[in-house]
């Protein structure tokens, strides 16, 4: 099974490398298909810029942002794949959709779908100003295989849940390379972002995010997502380090190493499936 996981990983990042079709670069689609970097989203819509299908002279729908993703937890033994694509209706209002693939050794497969949509409440630099971030709210639908929990002896969790945030984002042109800070809180029922099922209750976490631009089309940054602890089941903190090579406007790809916490460590009061590499590409049409 892991080996046809990552045989599809590979088909679809060369599929994806093929396309010669708008204006790539964060916002990214994150693990759950929603305009973010991995783990967590921006304040930015996953739109391209200028692209938009017209009615009349009003941009109505933005062209689709594509992006796969392949994640590999070797403590843990985890292949993780996936797929999302985000568009954006009248430059306010983003949809997405993620699916994902999660082979664990001697576990089930689990099979998660994600629906996202975002409004953008505050544009960036409204008000005439220079210093005024985007700030956007969120939801994502989130849905994991019923049996498969069964079969891993999560029958007590939910297969479904939702997550609702708030994101403020601000780019710091100011500075010898543009910044881009995001930062934002997350209501959230999820056990291991969804795959591992939802509690009843929800619990209110942090998430943040800084991306220094450089030259050369790269972008360089790091991510925290804080773990909900629930009285059943105890998530740990994600982060991840990763670097963005933007070859041309439409295709970026992605190389980072993230942590999820210690796997199967003595004492151990929070569930870690250890470190690992992750590549990603993405398309924006």
């Amino acid at each position: 099974m892991k080996n046809s996981v990552l045989g599809v990983a590979l088909i679809v990042l060369a599929v994806v490398f093929s396309v010669k079709s708008v204006f790539a670069g964060p916002p990214f689609n994150n693990l759950e298909g929603v305009g973010g970097i991995a783990y967590n989203p921006l304040a930015y819509l996953a739109d391209s810029g200028e692209e938009f299908v017209k009615v009349g002279d009003h941009n109505v729908l933005a062209k689709p942002r594509f992006g796969a993703w392949y994640v590999n937890l070797p403590d843990a033994k985890i292949d993780w794949t996936s797929l999302g694509v985000a568009t954006t209706l009248l430059k306010r209002l983003e949809l997405s959709y993620g699916y994902q693939n999660v082979a664990w050794e001697n576990h089930p497969t689990f099979h998660k779908n994600n629906l996202g949509a975002k409004l953008l409440l505050v544009k960036e630099d409204s008000f005439d100003t220079k210093f005024v971030p985007a700030v956007s709210i969120g939801t994502i639908y989130k849905n994991t295989s019923n049996k498969s929990l069964r079969d891993a002896g999560l029958s007590t969790l939910r297969s479904s849940g939702e997550d609702w945030y708030a994101v403020a984002t601000k780019t710091i042109t100011q500075l010898p390379a543009p910044v881009i800070l995001s930062g934002g809180v997350l209501s959230t029922q999820e056990f291991v972002t969804g795959v591992l099922g939802f509690n009843n209750k929800r619990k209110l976490t942090g998430f943040a995010n800084i991306e220094i631009v450089l030259p050369k089309g790269f972008v360089v940054g790091y991510e925290f997502k804080q773990g909900a602890r629930f009285s059943n089941v105890q998530n740990t903190n994600y982060w991840d380090a990763h670097v963005a090579w933007i070859p041309n406007k439409n295709l970026t790809l992605i190389a980072a190493y993230t942590g999820t916490g210690d796997y199967n460590k003595a004492g151990n009061t929070r569930t870690g499936l250890g470190d690992g590499f992750v590549i990603s590409a993405h398309y924006a049409f």
